[in-house]
């Protein structure tokens, strides 16, 4: 059961972040919502994390690129890598992304509305961690042997029954 939720939600949020990507890169697929996204970009480049303490200002386009293209590249690796730990990675990867963008959300004043679909993908993000850290420990349980009460050193060994020969003409 467990490995069809993370199999479900490989499949859901790996579309879901290549579709993200895809509009923070290119208009060719809803204009006016990557036209919202770059005016977006520029409010969150002005409060980037330690951009003032450092002294750098991040520009607003590669800031919008460098997001996209890792939610591409993360969300590729859900949909077609089989191995979990560099799913697990890019699980992280993609937390890591939605903090920030939640941080930028906060450090705006944004209105819940517009941090709703940021803290729903969050939490499904959260849940296939979960789900995974379940799956990992119900196939450690398997693997584990079962404890037997008694002594391994005493072996209680049968006589052997006498053999009586076949097909032996009297």
């Amino acid at each position: 059961m467990t490995a069809l939720v993370i199999r479900s939600l490989n499949i859901l949020l790996g579309i879901f972040f290549i579709f993200l990507g895809l509009l923070k890169l290119t208009p060719n697929i809803i204009r006016d919502l990557h036209k919202d996204l770059r005016a977006e970009y520029v409010k969150y480049a002005k409060v980037f994390p330690f951009a003032k303490s450092v002294g750098y200002r991040v520009p607003s386009k590669w800031y919008r690129r460098g997001v996209g293209g890792v939610e591409i590249l993360c969300g590729l690796i859900m949909l077609v890598i089989p191995n979990r730990k560099i799913k697990k990675m890019a699980n992280i990867v993609l937390l890591l992304t939605k903090l920030l963008n939640l941080y930028s959300h906060f450090a705006i004043d944004d209105l819940f509305e517009r941090m709703a679909p940021t803290l729903v993908f969050f939490f499904m993000l959260v849940c296939r961690m979960v789900v995974d850290w379940q799956f990992d420990k119900s196939l450690a349980e398997k693997v584990e042997p079962e404890e037997v009460e008694g002594s391994y050193d005493k072996v209680d060994i049968r006589t052997p029954l006498p053999r009586q020969a076949k097909n032996k003409k009297e």
